[in-house]
């Protein structure tokens, strides 16, 4: 999350105006991130949709023929008891909204804090959740392609270039190779649903070790469970100086394996499909941090965090499902 384009008051409120939330109250922009603007949005409240909300202004990497995807999977999960936040729909029923040529979309304001260091209990809390999302979502009736998948990272790191490349870390020159690597994957037999492919910990709410909210579907996608919970893997079980964490790893899949037990083929692929969803993060954060604007309100993101991950799952990764 971040704030790109600024909407004065009279803006934001004109366009809260068009549901059924009641009058503006305040309107804070949400300085995380690097995809979209958002804000924390105040009302008076009105027709039971209560008074906070997340209002969303679509700028890169999304595809507005997407959004009825995204919007939709929030209020089939919601409707099904997932810790989701619901679509706010406008007067007329439209999902979104577009303004200033971009696409708006109220969300409801889930309670809730992100862990910053999380335990064992909120790990193992986190893969049922997980795991009771991909049972969910299967009959889900929309689809939609990964746009992030493993050809894909590996197209960006090669656009990025090696020199440019270098200028961030040296050490990222030798995800191009890997890159190659990870495409050649095939993952088409794995079992499917759909997923959310970037639950990191920002994008989970908790109170104590119980999920109130996952937010942030905005690269969900139909595919293989096992990515999904490799990418989960990867975001959450390694510390502040990036060295695995194994009772959060561990909790994890548990939790995970609690609900919905992997099958032969996902464990001994387990190691080749995290080690593809660092490089995901790889290219994602090099391209970002080459082409964010420097008077952005955005804090750019390390992708050599990912480089260091990508080496764990190297050397250890296919210990992670033994036994």
């Amino acid at each position: 999350m971040a704030v790109y384009t600024h909407l004065g008051a009279e803006d934001l409120a004109r366009l809260i105006d068009a549901y059924d939330v009641g009058a503006l109250v305040s309107a804070k922009g949400i300085a995380e991130g690097v995809s979209n603007s958002n804000w924390l949005v105040e009302t008076t409240g009105t027709g039971g949709s209560g008074t906070r909300f997340i209002l969303t202004l679509y700028e890169r990497r999304i595809d507005y023929a997407d959004l009825p995807y995204f919007l939709g999977l929030l209020d089939h999960l919601a409707g099904k008891g997932c810790p989701v936040p619901r679509t706010i729909h406008d007067r007329e029923g439209a999902a979104f909204r577009m303004v200033e040529s971009k696409a708006a979309a109220l969300i409801e304001f889930l309670p809730g804090v992100s862990p910053t260091r999380p335990t064992p209990a909120q790990a193992r809390a986190v893969g049922a959740v997980l795991a009771r999302l991909h049972l969910a979502a299967r009959d889900f009736p929309q689809t939609r392609a990964n746009a992030m998948d493993f050809a894909a990272s590996a197209r960006i790191l090669e656009g990025c270039g090696a020199e440019a490349l270098a200028t961030i870390d040296p050490g990222l020159l030798g995800m191009l190779a890997a890159g190659s690597a990870a495409a050649a994957l095939d993952l088409g037999a794995l079992p499917q649903s759909q997923t959310h492919t970037d639950l990191f910990p920002d994008n989970v709410l908790m109170l104590g070790e119980r999920v109130t909210g996952l937010i942030d579907f905005y690269f969900a996608c139909t595919g293989p469970m096992l990515l999904d919970l490799a990418v989960t893997h990867a975001a959450w079980s390694f510390d502040g100086a990036n060295a695995y964490a194994p009772a959060i790893g561990e909790a994890l899949i548990a939790g995970y394996q609690s609900v919905r037990p992997l099958e032969s083929a996902e464990r001994a692929l387990f190691a080749a499909v995290a080690k593809g969803a660092c490089l995901r993060f790889v290219a994602s954060r090099a391209e970002d941090w080459l082409e964010t604007p420097d008077d952005a309100l955005v804090t750019r993101k390390d992708p050599m965090q990912f480089v260091r991950r990508w080496h764990f799952y190297d050397q250890s990764g296919a210990a992670l499902l033994e036994g």
